[in-house]
């Protein structure tokens, strides 16, 4: 059985990873980051490439405790960075998410997440700091030192790997792909948005409600 852990043991984790991350992020001149993704898998489907791992209840699974380990979740990013993915989107792409889209629960929890680990990191929930992978492979938090972009939308490299995850959600709020959306419908903007709204609505701490 895979264990679950609760936002409150997550928090505590953050802490203790916090020091080293900082560390790493600051030997290539830049803050800790948090890069969301789908792991392109089937619900429950657990990958040992992301730190922390959502599925489709909105439950916790850890691929370490030690969230200062340098997973390879996101292409030349890794180092100094924390790694989340919801455990969803099987044969997903720009026309559709398959079957396994990510779920309410899914969205609900990582926003959380999110939002107890910023805090836990003093790092604002802005796209400078927390990502989805699509908008990391489109270089949008302004670091182009790692890599040209390889979105699903601005191929540089124009060898088809590219990559688009949480770029929408199938949801009422993010119904469909439109990587040039300034109405705040794209995946990334909405998530960042629900992990902001729990920060400010729970100032005494978001783990403390929802554990």
């Amino acid at each position: 059985m895979t264990e679950r852990y609760t936002l409150t043991e997550i928090r505590e984790l953050t802490l203790l990873a916090r020091p080293m991350l900082r560390g790493q992020a600051m030997a290539y001149n830049r803050d800790v980051k948090i890069y969301l993704h789908w792991t392109a898998g089937h619900y429950g489907q657990h990958f040992k490439e992301y730190h922390i791992g959502i599925d489709d209840k909105g439950r916790y699974s850890l691929a370490t405790e030690d969230f200062s380990d340098t997973l390879s979740h996101t292409w030349k990013r890794n180092t100094g960075a924390i790694g989340i993915a919801l455990e969803c989107a099987y044969g997903a792409g720009s026309q559709s998410l398959g079957d396994e889209p990510p779920t309410k629960a899914q969205i609900e929890a990582v926003a959380r997440l999110v939002a107890v680990m910023t805090e836990v990191l003093n790092i604002p929930i802005d796209k400078a700091h927390v990502l989805t992978h699509g908008e990391a492979a489109n270089n949008e938090d302004g670091d182009y030192s790692c890599h040209l972009p390889y979105a699903w939308w601005n191929d540089g490299y124009g060898d088809g790997d590219t990559r688009g995850d949480l770029e929408y959600l199938e949801t009422d709020e993010s119904p469909s792909y439109n990587p040039y959306a300034t109405d705040g419908s794209r995946g990334g903007d909405v998530l960042r948005g629900k992990a902001n709204w729990y920060r400010n609505t729970y100032p005494d701490g978001v783990y403390r409600k929802f554990d």
